[in-house]
């Protein structure tokens, strides 16, 4: 049986785990999550199906790893929890910004009925533009850690995701979503981060 602690008292808050690629997001939820088991605190990792680099996997770039469940919008988070016979009181949500823009609104309302929610993703897209369902979490979370890279330019702190076509950096045209790796992404620092063909502001 769980121990009575702060995590079977109902009370809610959400937690949010932001970054560009390659600062340790998901190490990071996962190191939360697995800390649980020390407590005997149930919990639940979810990821998006667009995220194929990992079947039914949460794996972080130092070799820790979770089962998840996959599901295609936020809506079936809540679905899923309400199938469950007994109640989890947390619950992981690992690449929060592949999700649809009622993410925010799902964790609060899971939040509100009780549930501690842990959720991890990048805050930026490779254009250096919010990520609109981080964006959300971010406005109803109690807790945000931003987390940094390494700028492989320059070593400063990477706060960029920075794409790149055959080494080169890509358009700002390209597709917004395209799932990657080490292939095709690296770490920027602001100065260095480059976008093709962006937009000039209007003034």
């Amino acid at each position: 049986m769980p121990k009575a602690n702060a995590f079977v008292i109902p009370k809610g808050w959400i937690e949010v785990i932001c970054g560009p690629m390659f600062s340790g997001k998901s190490e990071e939820l996962l190191r939360r999550l697995n800390r649980l088991k020390y407590a005997d605190v149930d919990f639940i990792l979810f990821k998006p199906k667009i995220d194929t680099r990992t079947k039914q996997t949460v794996k972080s770039r130092d070799g820790r790893k979770n089962l998840a469940i996959t599901v295609k919008s936020s809506k079936e988070i809540v679905e899923y929890l309400r199938n469950q016979k007994q109640e989890v009181s947390v619950i992981g949500i690992d690449e929060a910004q592949f999700f649809d823009e009622n993410l925010g609104e799902v964790c609060e309302q899971l939040a509100n009925s009780g549930h501690i929610i842990y959720a991890a993703g990048l805050d930026l897209d490779f254009r250096g533009e919010p990520f609109k369902p981080m964006l959300n979490i971010v406005a109803y979370a109690e807790y945000v850690t931003k987390l940094t890279a390494i700028c492989t330019e320059c070593g400063a702190p990477g706060t960029r995701t920075q794409r790149l076509i055959n080494g080169q950096p890509a358009s700002y045209y390209s597709p917004l979503i395209k799932v990657g790796d080490v292939e095709q992404y690296t770490a920027r620092c602001r100065h260095h981060h480059i976008v093709k063909d962006k937009p000039t502001p209007k003034r």
